[in-house]
């Protein structure tokens, strides 16, 4: 029997990585806001790899950070270590990467969103929504009670009818041994939703007991303190190392000998898989030429002895996973304290959204994460950030935050969905960001903070050290472009161990922090002053904007021209069908897709040159006869 059991402005159903962000955003734009999950204890669950962060998916901690979210707060806290990959690379691929204690990261996120003012948190399997006059208005839980709302967010995660498969055997059920979600996945699919079906999975865990150390290299965390977070209290932090190890031709022996067991090749598996993160079975089969293959042992907690195999996900049967696993160096008595499996689960076309992560069917709707098709906890957060904070500003009837390829990776990631789709889990990579140069790990903060304090998200005190911290920035840039290089004796031994040509005359020293050998500090090094008391970050940031300047300049007129294309804005109500010299391929998917932009449409998939070209008359045309008619 149905009952009312409250009344909000948001609802957020899901209690992951993106249902968290989703749920603290629109609390702090100052919206009541419910969050609900299948089981409270769950919250913020890391059910796969004990890390945060890497190429594309650290800048994306970092802007989420930027605007305001909590998962780059969350992982300074829980961090095991820290380390900065590709730093013997460009500045535009440089990306932070964290080990986390996955007991402290859900226990710290849980109790963020139970203490924050707006939000409350329930535990309720959602089997309904209510939706009225086009609109939703509500969700209905597994006992009859009724929560209206005006907006309502989806962050189901893997868990719409969820399968969990080891080998032959199959059931139902979402990660970790938790619950699905199966009546409200065929309610979506009765209101009209088209659903993709998607694979995951994980390697085993093991005991750190049975692990021999001294056959794997150590892979320790950098040695400086490093963080996620523009404003962290984190000072200081006992590091824990990982181990790298490697598969071989023993290991591929097992895993060839087994295919026939294994449920991704017996075809028992339906769902499409990543093609960025697959399972050891199918790196062996579509690497056969690979002597090994990478393997990291990484600790999920510092009170626990259950080690993560990163590199080794696995859907064949458990004792062939053990006896796989025992061929590894350093593995050979190593005993399994979780098995690893697929999990098969239901996900929404992510074309049916609209940038903003609002449904086109149903107006207040919202959906974040993997119900998106995506794959990782970076991924999600960053959707349900930008998912909460629309739903909070529909809610305030606000003109939605969009951000766009040139602003983000978040603009990158949800434009990707939205415009392209996906026929299989959606990583982001760096090679995805046209812009990367300016879509910077250093400067996240310079680009979105205060877009953050523009929505509410951000508060004052945080925005004005941000103007702060850019002045300080611009002015020692001007300040090194007059401040002059002395040609002294220390001067000249400084270019000498650098093996930098010799100066014959003083020189500005933007000019000579330009060559690629020199770096900041030397310069410090040539002069007296207080300059090199400016903090490291500053420090960074004026070496690669100066470094850099012409790359940067160059991609800034790509971002003119592209906005150019951004800002021709398409009606929504325009007929594609009935639209002459468009192909058939192009008006079918414009129709579906609708993109709000000339630069959307140009990005979808089957519409040509061509037919970008005939919307553009057809626009204008448009707008011609609309001031004839004026």
């Amino acid at each position: 029997m149905e009952y009312s059991a409250g009344k909000y402005d948001v609802i957020v159903v899901g209690g992951g990585h993106a249902g968290c962000e989703a749920g603290l955003a629109a609390a702090r734009m100052g919206c009541k806001t419910l969050v609900v999950s299948l089981n409270i204890s769950n919250i913020a669950l890391m059910p796969c790899n004990p890390s945060v962060g890497g190429p594309a998916k650290g800048q994306l901690v970092r802007e989420i950070d930027a605007l305001g979210g909590e998962i780059g707060l969350n992982t300074d806290r829980a961090a095991l270590q820290m380390r900065m990959l590709n730093t013997g690379k460009g500045p535009a691929v440089h990306a932070l990467r964290a080990q986390a204690d996955k007991t402290v990261y859900q226990m710290n996120m849980k109790s963020v969103l139970e203490n924050q003012p707006n939000l409350d948190v329930k535990q309720v399997l959602v089997e309904r929504l209510v939706v009225k006059n086009g609109r939703v208005a509500g969700v209905i839980g597994s006992t009859g009670a009724v929560f209206s709302a005006e907006a309502v967010i989806l962050t189901t995660g893997t868990y719409l009818k969820g399968r969990i498969i080891i080998g032959d055997l199959a059931y139902p059920g979402g990660p970790s041994g938790n619950p699905n979600s199966i009546t409200l996945s065929e309610h979506l699919s009765a209101l009209g939703f088209s659903l993709l079906r998607f694979k995951t999975g994980t390697p085993a865990r093991v005991d750190r007991h049975s692990i021999d150390f001294s056959k794997m290299s150590e892979q320790p965390g950098d040695e400086k303190l490093l963080n996620f977070s523009y404003v962290t209290k984190v000072k200081e932090r006992e590091q824990i190392s990982c181990w790298l190890t490697y598969t071989n031709d023993e290991t591929h022996r097992i895993i060839r000998e087994n295919l026939h067991r294994s449920p991704l090749y017996s075809g028992f598996i339906k769902g499409t898989g990543p093609r960025y993160c697959p399972s050891i079975e199918d790196k062996v089969v579509r690497f056969a030429e690979r002597p090994g293959h990478q393997v990291f042992i990484e600790p999920e907690g510092r009170d626990t002895t259950e080690m993560y195999v990163q590199g080794m996900s696995t859907s064949l049967p458990e004792d062939v996973q053990l006896a796989m696993l025992r061929t590894l160096p350093g593995m050979e008595k190593v005993e399994i304290m979780r098995t690893g499996y697929a999990i098969e689960y239901d996900a929404l076309d992510p074309t049916q959204l609209k940038l903003s992560l609002e449904t086109k069917m149903i107006a207040g709707l919202f959906s974040a994460g993997q119900i998106n098709g995506t794959s990782g906890y970076e991924e999600a957060a960053a959707q349900g950030l930008m998912a909460g904070l629309n739903a909070a500003l529909h809610v305030k009837s606000r003109e939605p935050l969009i951000l766009s390829r040139s602003d983000a990776y978040i603009g990158v990631l949800i434009d990707d969905l939205v415009t392209k789709g996906t026929n299989e889990p959606y990583r982001l990579m760096t090679s995805r960001a046209e812009y990367r140069l300016l879509l910077r790990h250093d400067n996240a903060d310079r680009r979105l903070t205060e877009k953050g304090f523009g929505v509410g998200l951000v508060d004052e005190h945080r925005y004005k050290l941000l103007e702060k911290k850019k002045q300080i920035i611009m002015g020692e840039i001007e300040r090194l472009k007059v401040a002059m290089v002395p040609v002294t004796e220390k001067t000249k031994a400084i270019l000498e161990r650098k093996k930098s040509t010799p100066l014959q005359q003083s020189i500005p020293m933007e000019i000579l922090l330009r060559r690629p050998e020199i770096d900041y500090m030397d310069l410090m090094d040539m002069e007296s002053g207080n300059a090199e008391n400016l903090p490291e970050e500053i420090r960074d940031a004026v070496e690669i904007e100066v470094k850099y300047e012409g790359y940067i300049k160059k991609q800034m007129a790509m971002v003119e021209k592209f906005e150019r294309l951004e800002s021709k804005k398409i009606p929504q109500d325009i007929n594609y069908l009935d639209m002459k010299g468009v192909s058939t391929e192009a008006a079918q998917k414009l129709d579906r897709i609708r993109p709000e932009s000339i630069g959307q449409a140009a990005r979808i998939s089957g519409v040509s040159p061509a037919d970008i070209s005939v919307l553009l008359i057809h626009l204008e045309q448009k707008r011609r006869l609309a001031e004839v008619k004026a």
